[in-house]
């Protein structure tokens, strides 16, 4: 049976106020040749189909157009939830919809109950595992600690469980939404941290022939079972080393897998540019870029005039403008802003601690911080699914 595996659509992005949709619309099309082209047997979307909970009307009119390419092919495709959608709105009509071969996996309860696709070679069982919350889920699974690891090993033992009743020979495929260990993460992503842990390790996926996991933005290989897609679109300059893909797997007779990546348009290509303003307008090297979106960090020690409308003039695609001026030592004083670069919440908020009181929290204290950040973030999760 022969996969396409995509994930983090993110459908309604924009890109440092850019207008993305656009650039999704030619996605869509593209992934709908893909199957066309390469005879793919079923889609998988592995969640963040909308990039927030209540996306705008041009998005959700896009995803309806996606899905009804995808029926008219007449290719089966699997969707669950990530964390960037709201669970109850995507699985509206879910019902009504798997009819026509469009098959969406919301409800964490389901977890164990698969869509069960057959080729030549037998049935091949895919459980949806929608992004597991794990302070809204812990009950659903009886675990007793919230926690990524408890709550996605628990959906697997139900998928194990499931398994264990089918054919001999049922192969399998697992998508998920989530932070797996070994997995290189970009600034687009949103934190997903509970217990001070994001990470699950991938062994808790042990068992099936494919996992096709969503939630990072690169595309990537933790083992030749276990794979991110990556987003098909760039959200943020740290991915400006991707290479936007898609993987087509095939799974054989015995649940062997061969995997090969498609390459998704580039709607335009990503430049990260560093250095003084006069070099930036002046080095022959940065021809290429001149077309590229473009972040540039100037390190002039005074800052320059109009810096941004002058870098237009050469690189008129200039997106983001950052400031990282190069002093000598005494004169260097790092800024409020600069501190806070690439800090959780909960360092930052340690970092406060030691700053008032000469002292930084003690292991104790580490926890109460830790769980008010925890409970911060699981009640917005409610409020945002409750709109």
């Amino acid at each position: 049976m022969r996969l396409l595996h995509t994930s983090d659509w993110h459908l309604g992005r924009a890109f440092h106020r850019v207008n993305m949709l656009g650039a999704q619309a030619g996605f869509i099309g593209h992934l709908v040749e893909t199957v066309r082209a390469h005879a793919v047997d079923a889609v998988v979307v592995s969640g963040d189909v909308y990039d927030r909970a209540v996306p705008p009307l041009a998005a959700v009119e896009l995803f309806d157009d996606a899905l009804h390419r995808l029926a008219d092919l007449g290719v089966p495709t699997v969707m669950i939830s990530g964390n960037h959608d709201s669970a109850r709105r995507l699985g509206v009509g879910a019902g009504l919809i798997d009819r026509a071969g469009i098959h969406l996996r919301t409800d964490p309860a389901g977890c164990g109950t698969p869509v069960v696709l057959t080729d030549a070679h037998g049935d091949v069982a895919f459980y949806g595992l929608p992004y597991l919350e794990p302070a809204l889920v812990k009950a659903e699974f009886g675990v007793e600690k919230a926690g990524h690891e408890a709550v996605l090993a628990a959906a697997m033992d139900r998928v194990r469980a499931d398994l264990a009743t089918r054919a001999r020979g049922t192969r399998s495929v697992v998508l998920a939404h989530a932070f797996v260990t070994g997995g290189e993460q970009s600034d687009s992503e949103r934190d997903i941290t509970v217990g001070g842990v994001a990470a699950v390790p991938s062994g808790v996926f042990d068992g099936v022939d494919y996992v096709a996991l969503g939630h990072l933005h690169g595309c990537q290989t933790l083992t030749e079972r276990v794979r991110y897609s990556g987003s098909p679109l760039p959200y943020s300059f740290s991915e400006h080393r991707h290479r936007k893909s898609m993987w087509l797997v095939d799974l054989d007779a015995t649940g062997a897998v061969t995997a090969e990546r498609v390459d998704c348009p580039v709607p335009r290509a990503l430049a990260r540019l560093r250095g003084t303003l006069a070099e930036l307008l002046a080095d022959p090297e940065l021809t290429p870029h001149e077309d590229a979106w473009v972040e540039a960090t100037l390190t002039d020690p005074v800052r320059p005039d109009e810096p941004m409308a002058r870098l237009t003039e050469r690189f008129p695609h200039t997106l983001s403008l950052v400031f990282d001026p190069e002093r000598a030592p005494e004169e260097a004083g790092v800024s409020y802003a600069r501190r806070l670069a690439d800090r959780s919440d909960q360092e930052i908020a340690e970092d406060f601690v030691a700053h008032v009181r000469g002292a930084g929290p003690d292991a104790h204290e580490q926890g109460v911080l830790r769980d008010a950040f925890d409970a911060v973030r699981a009640d917005d999760t409610v409020r945002e699914v409750a709109r």
